[in-house]
């Protein structure tokens, strides 16, 4: 096999396929991501769910774009109405969680979660008659406590259920479903306005998700022949992180074997570096 050295990879591969930046990471900006209506519909919706004071879930398998989602969502809302925070979940308390919500409404709290929850509960009905609207992302709620979730609708719980003064995005794989569907989790499920899902990439849509991080990249011509973009859809399953990483390693080999176009056989000469 092969042996793959990185820094040495990374600046052939940038000379021999003309690229300006490593193509296929994890580091893209927003305005550069790929628009298609599997990622733009779910996104439109969410934000709409947001701008009518409420919240929403994203369902997604993961590798395909969740993460990305959220990140376009917290860009595209104006900073002048809203006070967006973005947490990736492991194992929050309840009090921890009341300090990311804190951190989410522009303040951060201490103490006992008991004196933290009534200074939260202040706080946020304090910003709502200021105009300004608390958003919170949180990431992975599937790995979440469901007692600690419940903690969710009794700071949503504002005048009798009259006022909504936060929204939440809670975005998971389909652990988050099951979760939701749970009798000790109805009211926190009839408190999401919108459920948004994300799903694998077709073959088409995997060649031009390709071929637009390819363009982004700086390289003049597409590397791979149809063959090879069939393989990366056969391998990946349209999983965006698998093709990523598949479609880099790919193009590394490619580029220290001095060949111009990737073929079948280089990606599946680097399947064995990714994990699937």
């Amino acid at each position: 096999m092969t042996k793959i050295t990185s820094k040495d990879s990374v600046l052939d591969l940038r000379a021999h396929f003309g690229f300006s930046v490593v193509p296929f990471t994890r580091e893209i900006p927003i305005k550069d991501r790929w628009h298609s209506e599997i990622f733009d519909q779910p996104l439109t919706a969410l934000r709409q769910t947001i701008e009518q004071r409420m919240s929403g879930v994203v369902l997604a398998p993961s590798g395909t774009g969740k993460t990305v989602i959220l990140r376009t969502l917290q860009a595209q809302l104006p900073e002048a109405r809203y006070r967006l925070h973005y947490v990736k979940l492991t194992s929050l308390s309840k009090k921890d969680l009341c300090r990311e919500i804190g951190l989410a409404a522009g303040f951060d709290l201490s103490g006992i979660y008991p004196v933290v929850f009534r200074m939260l509960q202040q706080r946020l009905r304090q910003l709502d008659e200021d105009g300004l609207r608390p958003v919170l992302l949180l990431d992975d709620v599937q790995d979440m406590s469901p007692t600690v979730l419940t903690t969710l609708r009794i700071l949503t719980n504002f005048d009798m259920d009259s006022r909504l003064v936060i929204s939440l995005v809670l975005a998971g794989d389909n652990q988050l479903r099951h979760m939701l569907e749970s009798p000790s989790l109805e009211p926190i499920r009839r408190r999401m306005a919108h459920i948004a899902t994300l799903r694998l990439l077709s073959r088409a849509e995997t060649r031009d998700y390709m071929q637009h991080r390819v363009r982004i990249a700086g390289a003049p011509t597409f590397p791979f022949d149809s063959q090879a973009t069939d393989a990366v859809f056969e391998i990946s399953r349209g999983n965006l992180r698998a093709i990523d990483q598949l479609a880099r390693k790919s193009l590394e080999l490619a580029a220290q074997k001095a060949i111009s176009t990737v073929d079948p056989s280089l990606v599946a000469e680097a399947r064995p570096y990714v994990l699937i």
